[in-house]
């Protein structure tokens, strides 16, 4: 039986975003960039998401952008179970899908995974997400209403209520 992953356990995914990131900060809030990786992993154990689930969202933000993604991909694939790879290379595609900077008409226009791993992924990003720009950015974010907007549809998609939001935030102490 496997491990179950939570914060304070270090998988080797874990290490990694955990070196990547080290001690910096978000530029705008100040807030260290470890706590969005912490906080995922309590919503995705909230919603009973897979170990698998957990491990690859620990390592998407190494996979997201093509910058991350050419620095890390031979480590990636050659150090990490190929499940997990799997995962957060399916992750980057359907979050880049539907950045915050394309114009999405309803959230029928945001296309969600086949994996429910994937999509579990999502909603611990789009949630965690969501909560950091209105504690930090809502008030005086240049592109506040965009943003805005572009979760609510994100949570929408994702079949996410504002209910189930709060109850998920909750679990990001």
């Amino acid at each position: 039986m496997q491990q179950r992953l939570t914060a304070t356990v270090t998988t080797r995914e874990y290490a990694l975003i955990a070196a990547h990131y080290g001690d910096r900060t978000a530029a705008r809030s100040g807030v260290p960039l470890m706590r969005h990786v912490d906080h995922g992993i309590a919503i995705l154990d909230a919603i009973g998401a897979s170990n698998a689930a957990r491990r690859a969202f620990c390592i998407h933000p190494l996979v997201q952008a093509d910058a991350d993604l050419v620095v890390h991909a031979h480590t990636i694939a050659t150090e990490l179970d190929t499940y997990v790879v799997m995962l957060a290379i399916e992750y980057r595609h359907v979050a880049n899908a539907a950045l915050s900077t394309r114009v999405l008409a309803s959230a029928t226009d945001i296309a969600l995974s086949p994996l429910a791993e994937v999509n579990a992924m999502l909603v611990a990003d789009k949630v965690q997400n969501r909560a950091d720009f209105l504690r930090h950015h809502a008030p005086t974010h240049p592109r506040a209403a965009e943003l805005a907007r572009y979760f609510a549809l994100w949570l929408e998609r994702l079949g996410i209520s504002e209910a189930r939001y709060a109850e998920l935030v909750s679990v990001m102490a």
